[in-house]
């Protein structure tokens, strides 16, 4: 992958060793496989909106991520427990997300159901803790989620058995993942990009650094080990209230972490940044947002982004507003499928 007419030399790509194919997260959607047949826990068919594919022996996942799957399946089965049908949004079960700290080996269950009848949380939480893993359940939850959309809505969450979190290691920090904050899916790759990051920012000695979008803390965490100040912005207050629990845990009090919307809450910044690292999703920064991040006069910005497409489009603003993009390094951050991580150093020259 290149950038035509932004970028002339061909990206750098790093590939990930084996250990890295592993996904630190999976989610799946109670369903029929075909009508009538059996309740199924799988993956949605490709431009199919009712029926799932069964996920056996998927390569993506730790195999305790079947065990577990087969485990509730069975479950389910077992007490004739109804999934929602889509055509009348009828029914009890929705989906299961599972998180799993490779680096720990912590696991994080996730039901998520209607309200439309009781759910039997004790048998769940005992045919859990009966499973033999290879890691170690340390969080059981029960999301509740009436609505009408086909997508996980955290309604309210129920922690039934152990913590809110689960802890993951990148080099010499913990981090805490809740239920619904984003967190790089394949820890490994993750540690090589973050890596690569930090080397891009340059010297970041007493600088400060805004990391925009910026989740469970992780990235801004990792600069604030060498920079003067990090401040770090993400829209979802829950990976907010994580990212700062970390950070304190860590013994980090140069870095500070708000909840609100990257568009509105960069203007309450009143420090004259050095360093800018955005983390944006799949569609992007807004173009607003991206309006006001430039205006902050940073000289150095390290974009990453899952979505190349859309990392294109905003690199092109970037550039016409007196940005040059200096390096582009591609991260095969997910094996086995398309998907791919960039990296873009962006500089602007000293006025």
């Amino acid at each position: 992958m290149s950038f035509p007419g932004l970028y002339s030399e061909e990206p750098e790509i790093f590939e990930s060793p084996l250990k890295t194919e592993y996904r630190n997260k999976m989610e799946y959607t109670f369903a029929d496989m075909y009508k009538d047949s059996p309740i199924m826990l799988g993956m949605h068919k490709k431009n199919r909106f009712y029926e799932v594919v069964d996920t056996k022996e998927c390569n993506l996942v730790h195999r305790d991520f079947e065990i577990i799957r087969n485990g509730i399946i069975d479950f389910v089965r077992e007490k004739n427990l109804p999934f929602v049908k889509k055509r009348n949004h009828e029914g009890l079960l929705r989906h299961l997300i599972i998180r799993y700290a490779l680096t720990t080996g912590e696991i994080m269950v996730n039901i998520v159901t209607t309200t439309q009848s009781e759910f039997d949380r004790k048998s769940f939480v005992d045919m859990l803790l009966g499973l033999k893993l290879e890691g170690n359940i340390k969080s059981i939850v029960h999301t509740e989620n009436d609505s009408l959309a086909d997508a996980v809505v955290p309604e309210k969450i129920n922690i039934i058995f152990g913590k809110e979190y689960i802890t993951e290691k990148i080099f010499d920090l913990k981090f805490k993942v809740t239920p619904f904050s984003f967190f790089q899916p394949n820890v490994f790759g993750a540690i090589n990009l973050y890596s690569k990051a930090i080397e891009l920012c340059g010297d970041i000695e007493n600088k400060v650094v805004f990391d925009l979008y910026s989740g469970t803390g992780t990235i801004g965490q990792i600069v604030a080990r060498k920079a003067k100040a990090v401040y770090g912005i993400e829209i979802v207050e829950e990976a907010v209230e994580s990212a700062n629990k970390s950070a304190k845990e860590n013994g980090l009090t140069n870095c500070t972490f708000i909840a609100g919307d990257v568009l509105e809450e960069i203007e309450n910044r009143k420090e004259m940044v050095d360093v800018i690292v955005v983390d944006p999703p799949r569609d992007g920064i807004n173009q607003k947002a991206l309006e006001k991040i430039i205006s902050c006069g940073a000289k150095t910005m390290v974009y990453i982004s899952c979505n190349p497409k859309t990392q294109k489009r905003d690199v092109q603003v970037l550039i016409e507003n007196g940005y040059e993009l200096k390096t582009l390094k591609i991260f095969n951050q997910f094996p086995r499928t398309v998907h791919c991580e960039a990296i873009a150093l962006l500089q602007k020259e000293e006025s």
